[in-house]
């Protein structure tokens, strides 16, 4: 006998993750979270992911009793340095200077809030993705962000567009975690609240 349907919601406004979600269930919503982004002090990158990613889903969750609620965060590390959405070309060009030629480690949690019964029962994990930078001159970064609106992507890149033709090589467990939700680990966590995946 199959399990009861439930309700999935995806923490998050960001068409990447909606259409990552796509790949593996058809019937889901999605609400904005209304976290602070903000990383804390002496926070190390991999917990920053993690907390963010839950308190996403834990925001959420409050708003959908009785739900699945996936939160995802990523948080872009160059050597102990955050790097942020850059916001606008000279910080995205000063963004891509620093990651030429260099290793990003790119840590992306996911987190499920299951809410049947009340309080929320959380389940997490993380992937780590390390992306080798091919060495790159200024008018290859002028001309990359020409073509590439990545001004909302932590490192400056879109993986899932031209940002592919910027790296020597991606060293990953799943390939969808530097996009932003690692569909592996996901599909694990929603198997562990009770989903059919697949």
């Amino acid at each position: 006998m199959n399990p009861p349907l439930r309700r999935l919601v995806l923490a998050s406004t960001s068409i990447y993750r909606a259409e990552l979600l796509r790949r593996i269930v058809s019937d889901f919503e999605t609400c904005a979270p209304a976290v602070d982004e903000t990383i804390l002090s002496a926070e190390i990158p991999v917990a920053a992911a993690v907390r963010l990613a839950r308190e996403k889903a834990s925001a959420v969750a409050s708003q959908y009793p009785d739900s699945l609620v996936i939160g995802s965060d990523q948080v872009a590390d160059l050597d102990g340095t955050l790097l942020g959405k850059p916001g606008s070309i000279e910080r995205a060009q000063a963004q891509l200077r620093q990651c030429s030629g260099r290793v990003v480690a790119f840590h992306t949690a996911v987190c499920v809030a299951d809410s049947i019964g009340g309080q929320p029962v959380f389940h997490a994990a993380t992937d780590t993705t390390r992306v080798v930078f091919r060495t790159l001159d200024a008018a290859e970064i002028s001309r990359y962000l020409a073509i590439d609106d990545a001004l909302d992507c932590a490192g400056s890149f879109k993986v899932e567009r031209l940002g592919i033709a910027l790296f020597d090589r991606v060293e990953s467990t799943d390939p969808t975690a530097l996009v932003g939700l690692p569909l592996i680990a996901l599909c694990r966590l929603l198997r562990t609240a009770g989903m059919l995946i697949p």
